[in-house]
C-alpha cells in the first residue's frame, strides 16, 4: 500500500477579458478495492459553481459555470489516496481462459459491448498482423500475449511528446513508430481488440517510483496526465497494461477515468467567448508524490 498525493494545475492565458463557457473536468478518482481517496480539493478561478456528475462510465465529473470575465482561468486539483496495485504475478486468469483464443462468457459478452469491437480503420489488416504475431511468440498463453504485446510497444517505438490536443490514429502509430501515451494506449486497444479481447481506455497519472532509488528505470510520462489500458480477462477482471511503460497490474498507475475511446476521457475542456487570437496558451503542471516510509 501507498499513500499517493496528486496535484495538477492547469492554467490558461489569454490576451483580453474573455467570457467562459461551462467546463468540464475528470481529474477525481473513484474510490475502488485498489484506490481509496482520503482527501479531495478543487480550486477554480474566477470563482464558479461546480455540479458533480456520473457520466455514462460512471466517472466522477464536475461540470463548472462560470460567474465572472477573466484574462486568466486556473483549475487546481489535489486529493490524496491509499494506492493497492495488483502485482503482475498475482494475476488469475480463468482456466479455460489461459489460452488464446477463448470466448467470453456468454453473460459478459452484453455488458462488455463495443469495447470489445474495432474502432478505427485497418483496411490493409497492418495491425492484425501486428498484433497476431505474438500469438504464435507467447505459444498462446493469453496473459504472454499481452504481456509482449505491451513491452514490444515500448521497447520498439519511439516516444514521442507533442502540443497537439487529441490522439493519432493507431495506423499512424504503427506506421511511425512513434507517439504519446495516449496514442499508444489507443494503439494498443485496437490491437488487443483485434485479437476478441474487450479494452478500455485510462487517463489518470503515473507515478515515479524510482526517484530516488539507484538502479531502476525512470518512467516516461511522470509530470503529466497519463493513459493507458484495461483489458478483461476472465477471472482477474479489468487488467491495467501501460504500454509506454511496459507495466502490467497497476503499479504506479492512478487511474481517474475509464472510457470506450480517448475522445471521451479529455480532463479539462470547455469554451470562451472573446476576440480572435485572445487565446495565448495553456500550461500543466502535474505533481505526484508518496509520503515518506509508506511504501
Amino acid at each position: 500500500m501507498t499513500i499517493l498525493t496528486v496535484l495538477h494545475r492547469t492554467t490558461y492565458r489569454y490576451a483580453n477579458q474573455v467570457r467562459f463557457g461551462e467546463h468540464r473536468l475528470m481529474m477525481r478518482p473513484r474510490d475502488s478495492h485498489d484506490l481509496r481517496l482520503i482527501e479531495t480539493g478543487l480550486t477554480i478561478w474566477p470563482p464558479a459553481s461546480v455540479r458533480w456528475i456520473h457520466d455514462v462510465f460512471g466517472n466522477s465529473v464536475a461540470v463548472a459555470s462560470f460567474r465572472a470575465d477573466g484574462s486568466e482561468l486556473v483549475v487546481d486539483s489535489r486529493f490524496r489516496a491509499q494506492h493497492y496495485p495488483l502485482p503482475e504475478e498475482a494475476l488469475a486468469v480463468e482456466a479455460f481462459a489461459r489460452r488464446y483464443p477463448f470466448s467470453y462468457d456468454a453473460e459478459e459478452i452484453p455488458d462488455l459491448g463495443r469495447t470489445a469491437e474495432r474502432h478505427y480503420p485497418d483496411p490493409s489488416h497492418r495491425i492484425d498482423a501486428w498484433a497476431r504475431a505474438f500469438v504464435d511468440e507467447a505459444d498462446h498463453d493469453t496473459v504472454a500475449i499481452l504481456v509482449a504485446m505491451t513491452r514490444a510497444i515500448k521497447q520498439r517505438f519511439h516516444y514521442n511528446p507533442r502540443d497537439a490536443m487529441g490522439t493519432q490514429e493507431p495506423l499512424v502509430t504503427l506506421e511511425t513508430g512513434s507517439g504519446t501515451c495516449r496514442d499508444y494506449a489507443l494503439f494498443l486497444m485496437e490491437a488487443a481488440r483485434s485479437l476478441g479481447f474487450a479494452a478500455r481506455f485510462v487517463s489518470g497519472y503515473l507515478y515515479d517510483s524510482s526517484l530516488g532509488r539507484d538502479g531502476m528505470e525512470a518512467v516516461v510520462g511522470a509530470g503529466s496526465t497519463h493513459a493507458w489500458v484495461q483489458i478483461y480477462l476472465p477471472g482477474a477482471g479489468w487488467v491495467e497494461f501501460d504500454p509506454t511503460n511496459g507495466l502490467v497490474g497497476g503499479r504506479d498507475l492512478i487511474r481517474v477515468a475509464v472510457t470506450r475511446d480517448p475522445r471521451q476521457a479529455v480532463p479539462l475542456s470547455g469554451s470562451f467567448t472573446g476576440l480572435t487570437g485572445d487565446f495565448l496558451g495553456m500550461t500543466v503542471q502535474v505533481e505526484v508524490t508518496a509520503e515518506p516510509g509508506v511504501e
